[in-house]
């Protein structure tokens, strides 16, 4: 295994992890409701997630940051973790996976 595969590993765990981070006010997991732009791991292993909220004012962004914070830290080889929250493009429910929109009745 190479230090490429290596990468692409970590980057598939904390897709994982982030499946079963759930939106507080959807009952839907951040990953398949379509917030996570990028999942960027490094060479020294800093994870760098581009992800965005449902809506800019989200009154639940803290307690959402902190357990993406704990988990994705949580995970045996990441190093470091920078959360970039962007709105640029905003989020719609276009983004969801279909299993998202199946789960939402939007299907």
């Amino acid at each position: 295994m190479d230090k490429h595969d290596n990468y692409l590993e970590l980057e598939a765990e904390v897709g994982r992890v982030l499946k079963n981070i759930y939106d507080p006010e959807i009952p839907v997991n951040i990953y398949d409701l379509g917030l996570i732009y990028e999942i960027i791991v490094d060479e020294e292993k800093r994870v760098e997630i581009v992800m965005t909220l449902t809506a800019p004012n989200c009154p639940m962004v803290d307690e959402l940051m902190a357990e993406i914070n704990k988990k994705v830290r949580a995970i045996e080889g990441v190093n470091d973790l920078v959360i970039n929250l962007t709105f640029d493009p905003p989020w719609d429910k276009s983004m969801m996976s279909e299993e998202a929109m199946l789960e939402l009745g939007l299907l």
